[in-house]
């Protein structure tokens, strides 16, 4: 009879070993989809390359990258570019529609918008701010999704 209780517990205690492996190995894949993104972040990206780095189907790439990131692969990648193109107009890009498009943006239009519900700001606004206030934005930014990434 203890024979039997120690049987499943062992098995237990395997499958724990196997299902943390796992999603250690999942964890790890996931870590170089971002090293990817942040790699290529000029280019475009679509989930089916992204699900190839991880050579994983689209849909589970993009569970695992939220269970594992907190926020979807396309808000990932918008709040990078976003980040990025802070960084830009905090250094004095003068042009905000170079900057606009460098982010993957169409038109300026669309670039304001998706900054000033990122920032609370206009990209011109932004771009006014003190290099500390605006630094402290985009460092607002990244907390905000719980991120410290020295990338990019």
């Amino acid at each position: 009879m203890l024979l039997l209780m120690k049987r499943p517990f062992c098995d237990t205690i395997s499958l724990m070993a196997l299902k943390t492996r796992s999603r250690q190995e999942n964890h790890d894949l996931i870590e170089e989809v971002k090293r990817y993104i942040h790699q290529h972040m000029d280019e475009p990206l679509n989930r089916e390359t992204l699900a190839a780095v991880a050579d994983f189907s689209v849909p589970h790439l993009h569970r695992l990258f939220r269970e594992c990131v907190g926020e979807s692969m396309g808000s990932y990648v918008r709040r990078l570019r976003l980040e990025r193109a802070g960084r830009k107009l905090r250094l004095g890009a003068v042009n905000i529609t170079e900057v606009a498009l460098a982010a993957g943006y169409d038109s300026h239009a669309a670039f304001g918008k998706a900054f000033k519900q990122q920032f609370g700001l206009c990209p011109s606004d932004f771009r006014a701010l003190s290099c500390l206030a605006a630094t402290q934005l985009l460092l607002r930014s990244q907390k905000k999704q719980g991120v410290n990434h020295g990338e990019n």
